[in-house]
């Protein structure tokens, strides 16, 4: 099998607040869209998100009603104090502080309008 490209697929109430959130704050492009639905890609590459309105009959009858509830969509970036700052400077509020694990990870989490969790971590070299 040959993977041509990647996407996350998150079920929220309002697909266009989710959208313009991803394209005012993480830089994301409007690949695709019609009514329920939109398709963001990163001129970065890395993964694709793709935003459907709960209960689009699109979805099978028991995902319809769904919520991303307890999904984390992560980032990987360089200089994650400046990614925080430049995020609260922008009026984002951030949910987790950013801290530092001892395992080497630095990370914190703001949500988009939906409440979908959005971390951001930075590799710290051991």
């Amino acid at each position: 099998m040959q993977i041509t490209s990647t996407a996350v697929s998150l079920t929220v109430e309002d697909v266009t607040t989710s959208a313009a959130f991803l394209q005012r704050h993480f830089g994301y492009t409007e690949h695709m869209s019609a009514d329920g639905f939109v398709s963001l890609v990163h001129p970065g590459g890395g993964v694709g998100v793709v935003y459907l309105r709960r209960g689009l009959e699109v979805l099978p009858e028991d995902q319809r009603h769904r919520i991303a509830d307890g999904v984390i969509l992560a980032f990987t970036v360089e200089d994650i104090a400046a990614e925080e700052e430049r995020l609260r400077g922008e009026g984002v509020a951030i949910t987790l502080p950013l801290r530092e694990e001892p395992w080497g990870e630095k990370l914190f989490q703001v949500a988009d309008p939906n409440g979908v969790a959005v971390e951001l971590v930075e590799w710290v070299k051991q």
